[in-house]
């Protein structure tokens, strides 16, 4: 891989860092602010989504340094809707799942012969997918 696409790659990577750092923050708060009477099943999901999302950053700051990178300390925003029904929460957990998957996909891409790289980025796709699909189940839709 020539140092052009490692550069490209580190630059995706910590994109993918700053996005899965933002997950913690992010589902962590969704966890905070469910209320109702399905709020325990609800709350278990979101904290279990926020501690995927900093093993997934764990995972992605070693590949980073494995490259030779320096991890970003930056976290993609986390805007705060102020609204805090399930349902809307579910949606933006679905919009925020699906551009993680978008720039998982664009990595793939760029991967080139690093088949350690690429098996992991696949991985990360089928976990996203997953979650994808969980959101949609639970706001009991599909695309």
């Amino acid at each position: 891989m020539g140092s052009k696409d490692n550069k490209k790659i580190i630059g995706l990577l910590n994109e993918i860092i700053e996005m899965e750092i933002s997950a913690v923050v992010r589902y962590l708060h969704y966890a905070l602010m469910i209320k109702g009477p399905n709020r325990i099943p609800i709350v278990k999901w979101f904290h279990d989504q926020a501690n995927e999302g900093y093993a997934h950053a764990s995972l992605i700051g070693e590949k980073i340094t494995a490259l030779g990178g320096h991890p970003s300390l930056k976290v993609s925003p986390v805007p705060e809707t102020k609204t805090h029904k399930v349902l809307d929460i579910l949606k933006e957990s679905l919009e925020f799942e699906e551009r993680a998957l978008d720039k998982y996909k664009e990595l793939l891409r760029h991967v080139g012969d690093d088949i350690a790289l690429e098996e992991l980025v696949r991985e990360q796709i089928r976990n996203e997918t997953e979650h994808i699909e969980e959101c949609m189940k639970m706001l009991d839709t599909t695309h």
